[in-house]
């Protein structure tokens, strides 16, 4: 019996596309994470995991779009073939059985070091750009998601029930952005503030900006297509 081929995605935030991943790929089924690369909740990857049985591929744009690390992508990649799940990277060409030769493991743990060092250039330009930025008095942040008004109105919708998700659609917001609204909507105290508004409007104040991470290229391609280096020979 042939089994299903399941798709995941991954994009960092809500207004980012996610018609370049897997765009022409045959699926029978797709899984679709709002979230950025650091982050541990990724309900729609618990989902596909539980899904998928014996026999099923899952279908992955890249590396990086799975896991968050290394020892991420590894256990990921683990879990799913110890259940006879076939894993299939489509940037980087390869598919993992859980029958691999070494040569596949060595590829599996290279490939992901190289996107695991590439987050983290990139990480480490964007905090040297932000700090040339600060001693020219230039760097201003990014401009905060919600007014009080509006954020004191996505709390009432809250407190009515609507979902979290139907929120963050509704506002342009990532889901750990509004949580963090309503973290400090529901920090008042009804003695002195009774319908919550001045105390949430100075909240609101102090929040950061919008979570959602700055998005990022695509891992280790610069890497792989930079002029190679003349190595120094090691001495005698």
């Amino acid at each position: 019996m042939t089994g299903q081929r399941v798709g995941y995605i991954r994009v960092s935030s809500l207004d980012q596309t996610t018609l370049r991943q897997l765009d022409g790929v045959a699926l029978d089924r797709k899984y679709t994470d709002h979230a950025s690369g650091k982050d541990q909740n990724r309900p729609a990857l618990e989902d596909l995991l539980d899904f998928v049985r014996d026999g099923d591929t899952v279908v992955v744009h890249s590396m990086d779009r799975l896991a968050r690390n290394l020892e991420d992508l590894r256990s990921i990649v683990r879990r799913l073939t110890t259940k006879g799940v076939r894993i299939e990277f489509v940037h980087e060409k390869l598919t993992f059985t859980g029958d691999d030769n070494a040569m596949a493991t060595l590829l599996l743990n290279v490939m992901g070091a190289f996107a695991e060092f590439e987050r983290s250039l990139i990480r480490e330009r964007q905090r040297e750009g932000i700090a040339l930025a600060k001693v020219r008095g230039t760097y201003k942040g990014r401009s905060r998601s919600l007014s009080p008004e509006r954020a004191l109105e996505l709390c009432e919708k809250a407190a009515a029930g609507v979902p979290k998700a139907v929120l963050a659609r509704e506002y342009g917001i990532s889901r750990e952005t509004v949580y963090a609204y309503l973290r400090a909507g529901s920090s008042h105290k009804p003695e002195t503030d009774p319908d919550g508004e001045s105390t949430l409007r100075a909240l609101v104040e102090s929040l950061p900006a919008d979570t959602r991470a700055t998005p990022t290229v695509t891992p280790y391609d610069s890497l792989l297509s930079a002029p190679a280096k003349t190595q120094n020979p090691l001495p005698g």
